[in-house]
């Protein structure tokens, strides 16, 4: 990704929007449809809808409504999930939950990945197309510099920001767009780094019905427990291993020159 006017025409490149092809007021389509989304979200209570006590009433009739019309509560939850993923809106958690109560944990975290997946590509092309011109040039030839280092690895170092939950999910949905990483690369390590996060909390539905009758909330803090944790980073420093090794390669090489 070109990071100033001048740099870039020495270059030879193009800034992200213009490289996929958006021109003029196209490009700000992305952004005006999350913009639209939260809109909707806010207009009609999601706020208000999604929580564990509003689930307690009501999980007869959820359980009933899936059971009846199996196709449209699909649609449903794919949908909402999306809309919540592209909006940043912090009930992502709770969503997840609900989805391994009303749908089982396979085929709950195929929809919530899926859908997850979807909204945080959203957000990607809207920062890419609308907000990626006028950030680097804000940023200059620093950002040009940190670019190429995260491009070169960008799929090890992407996997490992969505297996480790420690920076937020929107944050993390911006910044590839703005280093000029590649639609499908972003795309790909998204699906496959929020599996494991997903299927913890997707679990968590399993007994879902039971804690609501006690009286009790499932933890949601859950994916920071040593048990989940470990293994989380675990396979993230897996995925740092093509990073490490071309280090070592290019240290031997200049040891060897």
């Amino acid at each position: 990704m070109g990071v100033v006017e001048h740099d870039e025409t020495e270059r030879g490149t193009r800034l992200p929007d213009e490289r996929a092809g958006w021109r003029g007021w196209s490009r700000f389509v992305p952004l005006a449809l999350i913009v639209l989304l939260a809109a909707a979200a806010l207009l009609f209570g999601l706020g208000d809808l999604v929580s564990f006590d509003m689930l307690r009433t009501h999980r007869q009739d959820l359980v009933a409504f899936v059971e009846g019309h199996l196709v449209l509560s699909l649609a449903a939850y794919l949908v909402v999930y999306a809309l919540i993923t592209a909006t940043s809106l912090p009930f992502a958690s709770i969503v997840s939950v609900v989805g391994g109560f009303l749908f089982g944990v396979v085929l709950g975290s195929i929809l919530t990945v899926v859908a997850a997946t979807a909204g945080a590509t959203l957000v990607f092309l809207a920062a890419r197309t609308a907000l990626a011109r006028p950030l680097a040039r804000r940023a200059g030839p620093w950002l040009a510099r940190f670019e190429a280092g995260f491009r070169g690895n960008a799929v090890s170092y992407l996997l490992t920001l969505r297996l480790i939950p420690l920076l937020p999910f929107w944050l993390v949905n911006l910044v590839p767009a703005l280093l000029g990483v590649p639609l499908l690369t972003y795309v790909l390590t998204t699906f496959v780094g929020i599996i494991p996060g997903t299927v913890v909390y997707v679990g968590l539905g399993n007994g879902l019905s039971a804690a609501l009758e006690m009286g009790e909330e499932p933890d949601l803090g859950i994916i920071f427990a040593p048990e989940v944790l470990l293994p989380l980073i675990g396979l993230a420093l897996v995925a740092l291993l093509p990073v490490a090794y071309r280090a070592l390669r290019g240290h031997a090489g200049r040891k060897s020159g």
